[in-house]
């Protein structure tokens, strides 16, 4: 039976026949989006956005980039689909240039849809290879929707999907600004919260520890990046105990930190790495894990028991290997760092000097979240943790009425633009920002 829809708006037939994830389905009311082009999306009315969310942190190259979008087509014209037992070459290209930019030991990439499925593969093979079969995973972090994913998530979505059976213990990770550890300064942090982690594998009992899973600079749960000296803390913690990490580089990988991979710039190497996003910008659904010599050696002789039918497929390993590519080609990775460095971090603090509504300025790269507050002094957030407030969401309609999509949580704002985001563009984004903090800057109570 067919229904006549043409009497309803665009927005109405979305609503009226597609389900959206993380919403109350009553309450929606999705921008409607004709096309995008670089750093702008254009909604159906002719409203010209700047993006400065990259949609879920992911449109790393920016959109509608035309490598990649030839890639695609070229790649359409002469193989669409095939089944992944065969090999073809924008897998294993795509492959060589991911392995490329990995760790010293990297050995191969298994391929999934995105990046929830590389956490649960990646813990599967930490379980086969040890026989273990607890991970831990810290608060304030995200790590997929999925069973296995959403149980290691640390973040309040956790909690309806979590039934405690999953074999998941959560720890405090460092995050200075709200340290669990009554730390002062980054070196307490970095111990105390080294300290805390070792006593709870002690007390969970190393002999049950499959993994440790982090995200190397945590994306979703506020861009906390890790004091110097923790993630090689963690690795150490790893090899006295033998427990594999797992290094979540789904959002701070691919230039969103101004590296290849978020670990490089703290000097470490994990076992396993989760990828998604960046790879490709989202042109295609891509992820994957890339696994180290010796845990790929555990299934040399022995069956790995998974797989996925559209286990790295054609149109999206093109899109990858044509995104990677043109990220050397034209250095995106090192404009990026220098967009961080040179242009973000000093304006951001800036912009919080004018306004004391900013508690918090942290982030590198394009990858930065301002933590608002209504006292400075007390840190208490400008909405709830795990909710919304009336002057959070003031602040993103005022940033809709400046044709401005950003990207925010909790009491958090996060400046994260494509990493090709020009200088100029910045700042016109940053201008259009502060006058959307001008309408929430009475909510501050503190002096």
């Amino acid at each position: 039976m067919t229904t006549s829809r043409d009497h309803l708006s665009t927005q109405d037939r979305e609503r009226a026949s597609v389900f959206h994830s993380w919403s109350a389905q009553s309450t929606l009311a999705p921008l409607m989006v004709e096309r995008a082009e670089g750093v702008y999306v254009y909604a159906e009315d002719g409203t010209k956005f700047l993006d400065f969310s990259s949609q879920l942190v992911n449109t790393n190259i920016g959109h509608q980039h035309p490598a990649v979008v030839a890639a695609i087509r070229a790649q359409a014209d002469v193989l669409c689909t095939i089944a992944p037992q065969h090999g073809y070459e924008s897998r294993y290209r795509a492959a060589e240039l991911i392995l490329d930019h990995s760790f010293e030991g990297a050995a191969k990439v298994f391929f999934t849809n995105g990046g929830t499925e590389a956490v649960e593969h990646a813990v599967r093979m930490a379980r086969l290879h040890t026989g273990k079969h607890k991970v831990l995973s810290a608060y304030r972090s995200y790590h997929g929707a999925t069973s296995t994913s959403i149980n290691l998530t640390g973040d309040p979505r956790r909690w309806p999907n979590d039934n405690g059976s999953a074999g998941v213990v959560h720890f405090f990770g460092p995050f200075l600004y709200r340290s669990a550890f009554y730390s002062l300064t980054p070196e307490e942090e970095c111990a105390r919260a080294l300290a805390h982690l070792e006593s709870t594998i002690a007390f969970e009992g190393p002999s049950t520890i499959a993994a440790i899973i982090l995200e190397s600079i945590p994306g979703t749960a506020g861009i906390m990046e890790p004091p110097p000296g923790y993630l090689a803390g963690v690795r150490e913690l790893c090899d006295r105990y033998g427990i594999v990490y797992i290094a979540d580089e789904v959002m701070c990988g691919f230039g969103r930190a101004g590296e290849w991979f978020a670990y490089q710039a703290f000097g470490v190497a994990p076992d396993l790495v989760v990828f998604a996003k960046g790879v490709n910008s989202g042109y295609v659904p891509l992820g994957g894990v890339v696994i180290s010599e010796a845990i790929s050696h555990t299934f040399d002789d022995r069956v790995y028991p998974g797989g996925l039918t559209y286990s790295g497929h054609p149109l999206a390993c093109a899109a990858a290997v044509a995104t990677i590519e043109t990220m050397e080609s034209d250095h995106i990775i090192e404009h990026a760092r220098h967009i961080g460095e040179f242009v973000l971090a000093p304006a951001l603090e800036e912009l919080a000097s004018r306004h004391p509504i900013i508690g918090d300025v942290r982030g590198r790269g394009v990858f930065f979240a301002l933590e608002l507050v209504v006292d400075r002094a007390t840190k208490e957030p400008l909405a709830p943790y795990g909710s919304s407030s009336p002057a959070m969401n003031e602040l993103i309609a005022a940033c809709r009425q400046e044709s401005m999509l950003v990207f925010a949580n909790f009491n958090r704002i996060h400046i994260v633009p494509p990493c090709i985001i020009t200088e100029e563009e910045v700042r016109d984004g940053l201008a259009r920002f502060d006058r959307a903090l001008s309408t929430v800057d009475h909510y501050y109570v503190g002096s």
